[in-house]
């Protein structure tokens, strides 16, 4: 990779709906913290980009301990979260170079594949922005007013992340006072009339939420060391 990258994953989920005490981003799957199976996923940069690990305050000293624990010494610089996902990634950009790209990842989607990465990569490369997204597979239906109407799937995707561009086309974004409507980067740089590049997701690329979804991780996981 010729230009500075950063990889910044975005583990600020208290795990409300994991049932647990416990961080969702902590909980183990195979053995190990749930995070330290998604910075594998990203093994090929290692030494070649900057991690950023975002994290809530109080849960620091905990990562500091796991690190201990489990002997994790991939380099990275660990950065304060804020009370939403825009303030936690807002924080996190102040350590990124102006002219860089920067991959922005949910810490808790560890099953993202090496082609949807190096595919947002290189889109942005190109076009400034890389927005991996998954075909509807459901049926849809739109309710307003309590009344609700069939839609057609067709016309919809799935967003994933991780959502890859230009350091100073984000940066630029952030400038925006935060919204209710800013659930991820991707409609952050929408607002200021950016477009966004669709790529192909992976269908494995789950972000995990609920307990189940801690067995779905460690059944793809299996079967791709087996293959």
């Amino acid at each position: 990779m010729d230009t500075k990258t950063y990889i910044i994953l975005v583990a600020g989920g208290k795990g409300g709906r994991m049932e647990s005490e416990t961080p969702k981003q902590f909980h183990l799957v195979n053995g190990r913290p749930l995070v330290m199976l998604t910075f594998d996923a990203f093994a090929a940069f290692y030494g070649k980009a900057e991690f950023l690990l975002v994290l809530p305050e109080m849960e620091i000293g905990r990562w500091k301990h796991l690190c201990v624990q489990y002997d994790f010494s991939v380099p990275h610089r660990i950065v304060d979260g804020g009370p939403t996902r825009y303030h936690s990634v807002k924080n996190a950009l102040v350590y990124v170079n102006d002219k860089s790209l920067v991959l922005i990842h949910d810490a808790v989607r560890p099953l993202v594949s090496s082609e949807t990465i190096t595919a947002c990569l290189r889109v942005a490369g190109i076009h400034g922005t890389a927005i991996p997204v998954v075909p509807v597979t459901s049926s849809l239906r739109g309710v307003e007013n309590g009344i609700s109407q069939s839609a057609d799937r067709d016309k919809f995707r799935l967003v994933q992340t991780p959502q890859v561009f230009r350091a100073g086309i984000l940066k630029k974004a952030y400038l925006q006072s935060y919204r209710n409507s800013f659930t991820d980067d991707a409609s952050i740089v929408e607002r200021m009339g950016q477009s966004l590049h669709l790529v192909d997701g992976n269908t494995d690329n789950i972000k995990v939420t609920r307990p189940g979804d801690l067995g779905y991780v460690e059944a793809v996981l299996s079967a791709r060391h087996t293959q």
